[in-house]
C-alpha cells in the first residue's frame, strides 16, 4: 500500500529532521555529505564526520550543523572515544563500473575502518558498501571479515533492497555491521513508493534551468532500444520506483542519464532536488558546490530514510547491551 503524494513527503521531511535530543555519539567515516549521519542524527544519534571532499564537508555542516572534519582517512588517523562508528569506505576498489583492483586500491578505505574499530572499540559498528563485494572479491571479503572478527565482535552483512525501506528507488547495497550479539537488521516495509509519489507535481513541471537531452541523445537512444528490443525505456516512469541513481547518470550528460519524458515528447534532466527525493533527502536539505558537485554527492550518498532504519536497530540494541 502506498503513502501517496502528500503523505510521503510529509513523512519524509518530518522524519529526517534534527530532534533536540541526541543521547548518542557516533563518528562516520567518509561521510560523504551525510546521508548515513543524517539518518542516524535523525533517529538521536548525534555524528561527528570525517571527509576529504570540501564541498561535501560543507553541505554535512550546513545541514547537519555537526562538526565535519576535512581530511584524507588513514590507519593513523585520530579519532575520538564513541559507543558508535559508522560509514562507508570508498567502494570504486570494488564497483563493478570501476577496474575492480580492489585491497590495492589507494582508495581502499577498509584499512583505515578496521584499524578506527581495533582502536575505539565502540560498543556497535555500521559499515556500508557495494552489494558485489562479497561475490566479486570473495578472498578479500573474507580477509575483512576475519579482521572485524579478530576484534571481539559478531559480524554479520546483508545486502538490502533500498526499496523496502521508504525510498523510492531501485538499489541494492551491502552493510555489514559488528555488535557484542542481539543485534537484528531493520525488516522491511510491506509496500513501495514510487517515482511520482516522491516528485509530485514536480515531475510535470519545466524548470528554469531545465536541460533538455539534445536530437542526438534521442536518435541515439532510440537505435539503443530498438537494437535491444527495450520493453521499458530508462525514461523515469513515475507509476513506480525509479532506477538506481550514480554519479554516473546524475552528474554526467549522458544518453543514459536521469531524465523526464515530458507529455510533449521532449525529455529533460531530473534537476538536483528531483534527484534529492528520488534518494530520500528531506527538501529542507541544501547541497553545497556546483551543480555538477551536487549531483556527485547525491549519487554517492546513503539515502537518509534507509540510514534511519539502520539507526534505529542500532538503538534498540544499545539499550539492550549489557
Amino acid at each position: 500500500m502506498a503513502r501517496g503524494y502528500d503523505n510521503y513527503i510529509d513523512y519524509l521531511n518530518n522524519t529526517i529532521k534534527i530532534p533536540n535530543e541526541q543521547p548518542y555519539l557516533a563518528i562516520d567515516l567518509f561521510a560523504g555529505c551525510g546521508g548515513l549521519s543524517l539518518g542516524f542524527e535523525a533517529a538521536g544519534i548525534k555524528t561527528i564526520g570525517y571527509e576529504m571532499v570540501e564541498d561535501c564537508c560543507h553541505s554535512y555542516q550546513r545541514n547537519l550543523h555537526s562538526e565535519c572534519h576535512q581530511e584524507k582517512i588513514t590507519t593513523e588517523t585520530e579519532f575520538p572515544l564513541v559507543d558508535i562508528i559508522i560509514g562507508g569506505p570508498p567502494c570504486q576498489p570494488f564497483s563493478r563500473r570501476g577496474k575492480q583492483t580492489g585491497k590495492d586500491d589507494e582508495r581502499n578505505g577498509f584499512p583505515a575502518f578496521i584499524e578506527a574499530v581495533r582502536r575505539i572499540q565502540p560498543k556497535i559498528w555500521v559499515c556500508e558498501n557495494v552489494k558485489g563485494l562479497p561475490e566479486q572479491n570473495k578472498e578479500y571479503f573474507d580477509s575483512i571479515m576475519e579482521q572485524f572478527r579478530s576484534l571481539g565482535y559478531e559480524v554479520e552483512y546483508q545486502v538490502f533492497q533500498i526499496v523496502n525501506y521508504d525510498v523510492p528507488q531501485n538499489r541494492e547495497r551491502l552493510v555489514i555491521v559488528g555488535h557484542r550479539g542481539g543485534f537484528k537488521f531493520p525488516s522491511p516495509r510491506d509496500y513501495k513508493i514510487t517515482a511520482g509519489e516522491a516528485l509530485g507535481p514536480l515531475a510535470y513541471e519545466v524548470p528554469e534551468n531545465a536541460a533538455f537531452l539534445t536530437p542526438a541523445m534521442d536518435e541515439y537512444i532510440a537505435k539503443y532500444e530498438a537494437a535491444s528490443k527495450c520493453k521499458n525505456p530508462r525514461d523515469l516512469h513515475l507509476d513506480r520506483p525509479a532506477r538506481t541513481l550514480t554519479c554516473r547518470n546524475l552528474a554526467g550528460a549522458t544518453s543514459d542519464m536521469h531524465r523526464i519524458r515530458l507529455p510533449d515528447g521532449r525529455r529533460r534532466r531530473i534537476t538536483v532536488r528531483e534527484a534529492a527525493r528520488l534518494q530520500s533527502f528531506p527538501d529542507w536539505f541544501e547541497f553545497c558546490g556546483t551543480e555538477e558537485s551536487q549531483y556527485t554527492q547525491i549519487g554517492n550518498a546513503v539515502p537518509p530514510l534507509f540510514a534511519y532504519a539502520l539507526a534505529q536497530q542500532v538503538i534498540e540494541y544499545l539499550k539492550g547491551a549489557k
